[in-house]
């Protein structure tokens, strides 16, 4: 048997780490293909060093570009490494141009394709990621769902004969990342702050930073937290900030540099709370028990909403206070739930490829 993944950007590189343990504790041939759709040493080779992922097999560097010319180097450059390799299974993650360039050069090439984290859906059809999770789907042979929800969405769309319920491999990851955590103290060091009085912020979608009255307004909610908030700020948020003549700093905001994934796992433990518009954090925070305001209309993580951990502002109209009040709310009630799986995702994605 032999895998092949194909993996470009950084919620990716997670969700390949337990993955990339199966395999090898299965003595399973798996091939790592990195698109280069992320070149930051801050969003990829730090993952794998950090999560101890081995150095992807093949690299092809197509580095960034718009979605159609970026779609399209990948693909272009994908024929040639599936035909040198002819994979049992080209296994393709989450909803980037990796996902579908990967997707749709298996499927010419005959390859049966393996989808994992399928059936989320935002039914936002302005996000890109929208359409890349939908064909996808319905290009590949197999659809590994993280939740019932996800089974749910595939069942609605007529896929339910490929569709298995595997768990979310990213609980696997945290799970294993947060019982090593021995530097917590140290983060909260270098970020000068102390465990439960501030809150952590990622904000990177287009839709948000691309619009100088909606970026304005996160911001200036951000900096009217009631308690101290860290954005994480990646080089192109600033550089949007920056050409708006907006401020990051100021009030309650402070501006750091991304974290590697443990330090920031170990960050948003010890966080009073979460502000992020990424739908992988949205789902780290609540595993971590740990409230998020996200900022975005809908999200595809539903049960983070339903118990009570995730709170919803649409930036298209809320105000920076909205965002304010919702980041300053109190914790709120205690749940068991476990609606992502038990932290042993990896071992029924393997089942599954193996026994199909």
């Amino acid at each position: 048997m032999k895998i092949l993944s194909v993996v470009g950007a950084r919620p990716q590189f997670v969700k390949l780490a337990p993955i990339a343990d199966e395999c090898a504790r299965r003595e399973v041939e798996h091939v790592i293909v990195h698109t280069g759709q992320h070149y930051d040493p801050m969003l990829s080779d730090v993952f794998f060093a950090d999560l101890g992922i081995p150095d992807p097999d093949v690299h092809l560097e197509v580095g960034s570009a718009g979605h159609g010319a970026q779609t399209g180097a990948i693909l272009a450059r994908m024929d040639e490494v599936l035909t040198e390799h002819r994979p049992d299974w080209v296994l393709v993650y989450g909803d980037t141009n990796s996902t579908l360039a990967g997707a749709l050069s298996a499927v010419k090439l005959h390859l049966p394709v393996a989808h994992l984290e399928a059936g989320l859906r935002s039914f936002n059809r302005a996000m890109p990621e929208e359409h890349n999770r939908v064909l996808t789907d319905h290009a590949a042979d197999l659809l590994l769902a993280p939740t019932q929800v996800a089974m749910d969405h595939l069942a609605a769309e007529g896929l339910t004969a490929r569709s298995i319920l595997v768990g979310d491999v990213m609980v696997d990851v945290l799970m294993k990342v947060r019982s090593g955590l021995t530097d917590t103290a140290g983060v909260l060091t270098d970020l000068g702050l102390e465990r439960g009085n501030f809150s952590v912020a990622t904000i990177h979608r287009a839709e948000n930073t691309d619009d100088p009255a909606r970026l304005a307004g996160i911001v200036h909610g951000l900096q009217r937290v009631d308690h101290p908030v860290v954005l994480l700020a990646h080089p192109r948020l600033r550089a949007r900030a920056q050409a708006q003549g907006l401020s990051l700093e100021g009030g309650s905001l402070t501006v750091r540099d991304p974290l590697p994934y443990p330090a920031l796992i170990g960050a948003v433990d010890a966080a009073r709370g979460v502000v992020t518009d990424s739908g992988g954090l949205q789902k780290e925070a609540f595993a971590l028990r740990t409230p998020c305001t996200t900022v975005r209309s809908e999200t595809e993580w539903v049960e983070t909403v339903e118990l009570g951990w995730n709170a919803l502002v649409d930036p298209r109209t809320a105000s920076a206070d909205d965002i304010a009040r919702a980041a300053s709310r109190p914790e709120p009630a205690a749940t068991d739930a476990t609606p992502y799986g038990d932290g042993h995702a990896a071992t029924a994605v393997l089942d599954a490829l193996l026994g199909s």
